[in-house]
């Protein structure tokens, strides 16, 4: 029935000119390229009648995009694709815009996070992990991109779960955190598969545990022995952390038509289940998730007050 409404609904409106897809990200990241995917697959299947124009706006960790398209009240004609940064910055960080001003769409994906050590640790497990973090507060040293966003969440979490002190250092980005703990600078990092995926085949890391509430699906061998779905989880590894993911989601300015809300959200469904979609899912190691609707405002509600309970923690929230 609600699926019979949706589309009724989204075919009582359609955009009139070139839609512009809003990175929130700078060109190249993952968040340029997720919509860089979205767009490809609806020239391909034509599932719309316009054109897509992709543009990154980056800057500030993303704030840059967000206050863009927060700015753009009632324009159906702008689409911005973010992260949970869209609810979590606004947290740490005083800017012109809310989570408000948007309003969702969907999310189609969410990037898992691991606990990745240097190939040559003597740590083989969590537990030997936990507790040299335990016996020397500070010692361990985590690299992580960006400052009081997803990665140091993160490892805040996994500081309270393991009753340990770590250090965390500040990077651009996933990519040189793989970097650092590749040449053996730091001791671990948080990265997505698809950050670390190189240096595993290296030989240069290798991973703990997957903050997911289950394994990994894919079977196929990244080493010579090892791949994503030998990896245990966090959870039965030993770190009562039961599940951390970033979300790839999908926002309208504010104040737009509840029509051009219900367009968006079918049109992104059917990308959702193109081979093109799946491909590129398989090829950054992500794990397909569609939300719409209220399921995606309870996602919302819920990862923004988990990551408001551990930014409160930390002394980082603004006033």
């Amino acid at each position: 029935m609600l699926a019979a409404s949706c589309g009724l609904a989204a075919a009582s409106w359609k955009p009139a000119k070139t839609v512009e897809f809003v990175a929130v990200s700078g060109p190249g990241g993952g968040t340029d390229q997720f919509a860089r995917t979205v767009q490809s697959i609806i020239a391909k299947h034509r599932l719309m009648e316009v054109s897509t124009v992709v543009v990154t706006k980056g800057g500030g960790s993303g704030a840059e995009g967000l206050v863009y398209g927060g700015t753009s009240a009632g324009d159906p004609h702008k689409l911005v694709f973010a992260t949970n940064n869209a609810w979590l910055l606004p947290l740490v960080a005083k800017l012109a815009f809310k989570p408000s001003d948007l309003t969702p769409v969907a999310a189609l994906a969410v990037d898992e996070f691991l606990i990745w050590v240097h190939a040559g640790s003597p740590h083989r497990s969590i537990a030997e992990f936990v507790a040299a973090a335990r016996s020397a507060p500070f010692a361990v040293k985590f690299a992580g991109s960006q400052a009081k966003d997803t990665d140091q969440i993160l490892v805040k979490q996994i500081e309270a779960a393991a009753g340990a002190q770590v250090t965390y250092l500040p990077f651009k980005g996933g990519g040189e955190a793989g970097i650092q703990l590749a040449g053996g600078h730091v001791d671990a990092n948080v990265n997505n598969p698809n950050e670390n995926i190189g240096h595993w085949k290296g030989g240069l890391v290798r991973p703990l545990c997957v903050f997911s509430p289950t394994r990994l699906t894919d079977s196929a061998k990244v080493t010579g022995t090892a791949g994503w779905a030998d990896i245990p989880t966090c959870r039965e590894a030993g770190l009562t952390i039961d599940q951390y993911q970033m979300p790839r989601t999908v926002f309208l300015p504010g104040k737009v038509p509840s029509e051009a809300v219900a367009y968006y959200a079918d049109v992104l469904r059917r990308v959702h289940e193109t081979p093109e979609w799946r491909d590129y899912i398989q090829r950054t190691v992500q794990t397909s998730r569609f939300l719409a609707g209220a399921e995606f405002a309870a996602f919302i509600r819920a990862d923004e007050q988990r990551g408001r309970d551990t930014i409160t923690r930390a002394g980082w929230l603004v006033q």
